[in-house]
């Protein structure tokens, strides 16, 4: 069960460092590129959520925040012990979660740095606790497709 305490806090570290590393090497605006016409570090910041939503609704933010982390707190207690990949889902969102958190806390803005064009298509710019959570999320799809399917198997024998 700790285990899944360390993920969450290694995802929490590691995307906290690269905020770091960006805040204090590039300007807001500045862009490096990594992969010409797809991948770009891009110092941005963003008030709201996925894709720019909700802009400065901080209160907002950190109600439904500390309503998340203790939902997911809840199902680790309550159900990562039947599951690995369950317990290692929970992590990850649960490290995101207060990765954001954390940004909107003391900076009032959530850094974003990972910058990628699909074709012509400049997909928002995202950081490690996004990715993190969106990670997490299809994990738990993933995870409730399969055990919904096994469980209709057992009950078919």
């Amino acid at each position: 069960m700790w285990r899944v305490y360390v993920i969450a806090l290694a995802v929490v570290m590691i995307d906290q460092l690269t905020k770091w590393l960006v805040v204090t090497n590039m300007e807001i605006g500045e862009r490096i590129t990594v992969i010409e016409s797809f991948f770009y570090l891009t110092s941005h910041r963003n008030s709201g959520a996925a894709w720019g939503i909700l802009q400065g609704q901080m209160v907002f933010f950190y109600i439904i925040t500390v309503v998340v982390v203790a939902f997911i707190v809840f199902y680790i207690q309550k159900f990562a012990k039947e599951s690995k990949w369950l317990g290692i889902a929970l992590a990850f969102v649960l490290g995101g979660a207060i990765g954001n958190f954390i940004d909107r806390l003391f900076r009032k803005e959530v850094v974003d740095f990972f910058d990628v064009y699909i074709g012509t298509y400049d997909f928002p710019i995202f950081n490690i606790a996004d990715s993190s959570l969106v990670v997490g999320v299809i994990v738990i799809f993933i995870y409730t497709f399969l055990d919904e399917r096994n469980k209709k198997r057992s009950n078919q024998k």
